[in-house]
């Protein structure tokens, strides 16, 4: 089945990204969006869907078009664009839920610009394919070899950190991400390590409470089940070589505490996952890059990794999923 690519930030890498990854890979895949963006000398084949994609991919980027108007200047978001990036991420979601593709890899996006151009009314990609998936719960997963980490919560600032981090909160993070992990993943005793919030993971109440009032809690609960869950973990321990080892996944409590580690430990080759989706969506791990946009040097690595990761979630999914 075609993997979809919602085409992103005009102005950005995503296209460079796409039309390299593309060629890397000439896997199914099909690009929404308009073929004037590609970067020039991109092999093109206009398409009416996806199932025209397997049998164009080997020998040219298969492209569902759309016209967004106005040229481009890379680095520069035009307004005049916003609102075909936003459709062309509902396409794609609607060509998967239609059971017309298998998957969906987004490149990455301008939440300023579409806010600014369309009056897009969500904190980012996540939150909007939250609402196309049927307003359902979700969490953000990042993924590379050897490590997979899910921020508890994301696009807040820090100082709402405390006040969102409820138990409830907590505890919907932990079971979407266990169940990602075995109907995703597909590993049968997912391995779960939990990070505190304050240093030390609150050194018994001496730097935070949060640890004994809403963390622990939840874990002793959870582990009644039978999850095999650690934590609450200092956060500065968590993330070396041997420690790696004896999880599957890290759940953080905020957004740096979750990404700092990834790319450092892999930041050509993180993808970003959306656990909770009714459909499987991937993203490269970067942002739009403006200040390389437009100069052919924008490292596809990530988008390569979404690609084959998107092929492989949807592989072992085979049907749609609830946690």
């Amino acid at each position: 089945m075609t993997i979809v690519v919602s085409c992103g930030e005009p102005a950005g890498i995503g296209p460079e990204v796409a039309a390299k990854a593309w060629d890397a890979l000439r896997l199914p895949m099909l690009w929404i969006g308009d073929p004037c963006h590609l970067p020039p000398g991109t092999p093109v084949a206009e398409v009416a869907g996806p199932e025209e994609a397997a049998g164009m991919a080997s020998r040219a980027l298969p492209v569902l078009a759309r016209d967004f108007g106005p040229p481009v200047t890379p680095g520069h978001p035009n307004p005049a664009h916003a609102q075909g990036v936003i459709d062309a991420i509902r396409d794609a979601v609607a060509l998967i839920r239609t059971g017309r593709a298998s998957a969906l890899c987004t490149a990455p996006i301008s939440k300023a610009a579409l806010v600014s151009g369309a009056g897009f009314g969500y904190p980012g990609h996540t939150e909007y394919l939250a609402h196309l998936g049927g307003d359902v719960d979700v969490v953000m997963m990042l993924a590379c070899e050897g490590l997979r980490v899910v921020p508890a919560t994301i696009h807040i600032a820090l100082s709402e950190v405390p006040r969102l981090l409820t138990p409830e909160r907590l505890e919907a993070v932990i079971r979407i991400t266990d169940a990602s992990l075995r109907h995703d993943w597909g590993l049968t005793a997912p391995r779960i390590a939990v990070a505190g919030l304050n240093p030390h993971a609150g050194e018994d109440g001496l730097m935070g409470s949060e640890e004994r009032t809403v963390i622990r809690p939840v874990l002793d609960r959870l582990r009644a089940e039978g999850m095999v869950l650690s934590g609450p973990l200092p956060a500065d321990t968590m993330f070396h070589e041997a420690a790696r080892a004896t999880y599957d996944a890290a759940i953080c409590m905020y957004h740096d505490q979750a990404l700092i580690p990834i790319k450092t430990v892999d930041f050509a080759r993180g993808v970003n996952v959306t656990a909770g989706l009714p459909f499987v969506r991937t993203s490269p791990d970067h942002g739009t890059a403006f200040g390389i946009a437009g100069q052919g040097v924008a490292d596809p690595r990530s988008m390569i990794a979404a690609l084959e990761v998107a092929g492989r979630l949807s592989g072992q999914r085979g049907t749609p999923w609830r946690p």
